[in-house]
């Protein structure tokens, strides 16, 4: 039995969402998102979004929950957004960005110039006696990770000094080393 399927999701205001021909769309004040699907039923009743399974098989039982966290996701998005921050740990690492164009230096012979996409806004933030922090804000929570994904993927944290790309608030497992 789903717990998270059976769960109603609240459709705040300002936010409208339509279900026609198995796509759903959300639209809100940051933008508008769709999303088709199948092997469920998805009703929008009394400001809120009901996903419901047709039978206990295997692959409706397993897309119950899904779809409704998916949903959630969506009406989140365009109501608040998402954001994603990235901290540069290592000795000259920087990041700087003009527009959509993500410049960054990380130990390599070169920078690395990076084109996000238009529905992502990036924002760099460098202080003096801090690490450089890339901030990715958008209404569509998958894009806003596999954006972040992509640039993490750049320069991984290693295990013994804790340098590479790093989400912030994320706990690196440190190795001991070399032992004497």
């Amino acid at each position: 039995m789903s717990r998270i399927g059976n769960n109603p999701v609240a459709i705040p205001e300002g936010v409208t969402v339509d279900v026609n021909d198995n796509v759903i769309t959300v639209k809100g004040k940051l933008g508008t998102l769709e999303q088709p699907f199948d092997s469920v039923d998805i009703k929008v009743e009394e400001g809120n979004v009901q996903v419901v399974r047709s039978s206990d098989a295997k692959d409706h039982r397993a897309k119950h929950g899904l779809y409704r966290a998916l949903v959630n996701n969506m009406i989140e998005g365009v109501s608040k957004g998402w954001t994603k921050e990235l901290e540069l740990v290592g000795v000259g690492y920087r990041a700087t960005n003009q527009g959509q164009k993500l410049d960054l230096a990380l130990g390599f012979s070169h920078n690395i110039v990076m084109d996000i996409a238009p529905e992502v806004k990036v924002e760099t933030v460098s202080e003096k006696g801090k690490n450089p922090i890339v901030k990715l804000t958008s209404h569509d929570k998958q894009l806003v990770g596999q954006v972040a994904a992509k640039i993490r993927s750049f320069r991984k944290p290693e295990p013994y000094k804790g340098k590479g790309i790093k989400f912030v608030g994320e706990e690196i497992r440190r190795k001991a080393g070399k032992s004497a």
